[in-house]
């Protein structure tokens, strides 16, 4: 499920990054630059366009040494403290984020297993941990796993069922 980016997300996330987005098309972009650290990233978040056979939102990331993208974004979560807004997109139980910084740097997690983000970190390898707490924050912008969960079974139990009858 894609999401669509409305003024009022568009001020936050410019808020947050402390620079305006230009906007060409369906394309918003926020040129993030840190002079004193040597950083620079450009963000564009493309709404509603083909990714393939189907429509999503896409974002893009672009840095001086690197391309990230992110397909089928279906949210964001800004943090005012610090001073990051991360974007995630959930396929099959596993989540991907990236995450852009104000002061220029970005960060790309990709096929997380859902159940992290709720479990307890501290049992989880350093290595691990780093992404599991980053997008424990997009929780609040997930589906609610025991809806989805609940109707994947009823959809089971109705196929069953219908099997049944048929036999």
């Amino acid at each position: 499920m894609s999401f669509d980016l409305s003024d009022k997300d568009i001020k936050k996330l410019s808020r947050v990054l402390h620079v305006e987005a230009r906007k060409s098309g369906n394309c918003f972009r926020f040129e993030v630059e840190n002079t004193q650290q040597n950083r620079k990233v450009a963000l564009e978040i493309y709404g509603d366009i083909f990714i393939g056979k189907r429509k999503g939102t896409l974002v893009s990331v672009y840095t001086p040494t690197s391309h990230l993208q992110l397909h089928f974004c279906t949210g964001y979560v800004v943090s005012e403290m610090l001073g990051e807004v991360t974007f995630v997109s959930e396929a099959n139980g596993k989540l991907s984020g990236l995450t852009v910084e104000k002061e220029g740097g970005c960060s790309l997690y990709a096929n997380v297993d859902r159940e992290i983000l709720s479990g307890d970190f501290t049992k989880l390898g350093p290595e691990v941990m780093l992404s599991g707490i980053a997008l424990s924050l997009t929780e609040s912008v997930l589906p609610d796993v025991t809806s989805v969960t609940g109707k994947r079974k009823q959809r089971k139990l109705s196929r069953i069922r219908s099997t049944k009858e048929k036999v």
